[in-house]
């Protein structure tokens, strides 16, 4: 790895030339970022993937949707289709990508739609839609055409980007200097149990300025859910082998996880957001198949769950019991309540 890092390092001063570039023009104002009238709110990352995004998306929606007109604007990673699109009950991740689609599964008044260019589909969403008082903006961090009133930038504590390199020798999508663009920084799956003397030496790596808050975050599991109606409720007790299939950028969090739960869990892992053909399926329940017992069971996550309800795919997993587990987040430090009023305070007062 050090080698090819090292093989790689010319190409990231180029890519880093490059971003650099473009973010000088942003700055001084030859490219033009857009503000709008109502509260935009902007969640992102430096690195490619796996900080977490959508976890933290739900929550803010659990947070503002049952007190404003909220509206959840994503990019629609891998989708099928371009332009803005509005989601309905009838989309699929095809459609609109795998996180709209969760968010549309999970939250049944929410307006969502997709649109590579955010500017765009801010105008057209509100067009359609002029009840909208607050907009969150999905893996914007790096879409400087709209400028939201709060960014929010997300970090994995076992991947910080202080520690990182530009692509493509390591994951990060622009220099370390694009962060103090972020009013709040939020570490992402820390352990459950977080110690201050933990936190006081990520806060040295980051070395936040004096506008950003900082916070530190961690996963809890929920209850597997059945990817079909007709499947009865998973109960762990009732269960010896674990096959986990996912494609996310890190399913280790998950694998720990249900580790603790059964006698042996088998894994099988596609890249992240990985559209699941029917190779890869058959390959998955041949795994299934070939597992010595009858307390079994697929379980997978719930982002890949989304792809897998499309109705070409999911046909090829009837008669197998799988379920997939729900994540949300919560906060260390009992900053809850301090984070939660930055957000409401923000989006009261803009």
């Amino acid at each position: 790895m050090f080698w090819l890092r090292i093989l790689l390092f010319p190409f990231s001063v180029i890519y880093g030339l490059i971003i650099r570039m473009r973010n000088l023009l942003f700055d001084i104002g030859l490219l033009k970022s857009v503000s709008f009238k109502l509260p935009v709110i902007s969640v992102g990352n430096l690195s490619v993937g796996g900080t977490g995004k959508t976890p933290h998306v739900e929550y803010l929606i659990r947070l503002l949707k049952d007190r404003y007109k909220l509206s959840v604007l994503s990019r629609g990673y891998l989708r099928k289709t371009r332009g803005f699109v509005l989601a309905d009950e009838n989309s699929t991740a095809a459609m609109v990508g795998d996180e709209p689609k969760q968010y549309l599964n999970k939250f049944k008044n929410l307006l969502v739609a997709v649109d590579e260019n955010r500017r765009h589909g801010i105008r057209k969403l509100l067009a359609a839609h002029k009840e909208v008082k607050t907009i969150i903006l999905d893996d914007a961090f790096q879409h400087r055409y709209v400028k939201p009133g709060l960014s929010i930038l997300l970090t994995d504590f076992h991947s910080l980007y202080p520690n990182d390199y530009l692509l493509p020798a390591g994951r990060l999508r622009e220099p370390i200097k694009g962060a103090s663009r972020a009013d709040i920084i939020i570490v992402t799956k820390t352990d459950p149990v977080f110690s201050p003397l933990s936190k006081r030496d990520v806060m040295e790596k980051l070395k936040p300025l004096p506008h950003q808050k900082v916070f530190f975050s961690f996963v809890t599991y929920g209850l597997p859910i059945p990817l079909f109606a007709d499947l009865p409720d998973l109960n762990y007790d009732e269960i010896n082998t674990i096959v986990l299939f996912a494609g996310i950028a890190n399913p280790y969090p998950l694998e720990q996880y249900l580790k603790r739960l059964c006698s042996e869990l088998v894994t099988v892992y596609f890249k992240d957001h990985h559209s699941f053909s029917e190779k890869d399926i058959t390959q998955v329940k041949t795994l299934y198949n070939n597992q010595f017992t009858k307390r079994k069971v697929l379980i997978t996550t719930e982002k890949d769950a989304m792809r897998l309800k499309d109705p070409e795919v999911a046909q090829l997993f009837q008669g197998i019991p799988i379920y997939y587990i729900p994540i949300e987040i919560s906060f260390h430090f009992r900053e809850k309540t301090k984070f939660d009023k930055l957000i409401t305070d923000f989006v009261t007062t803009s």
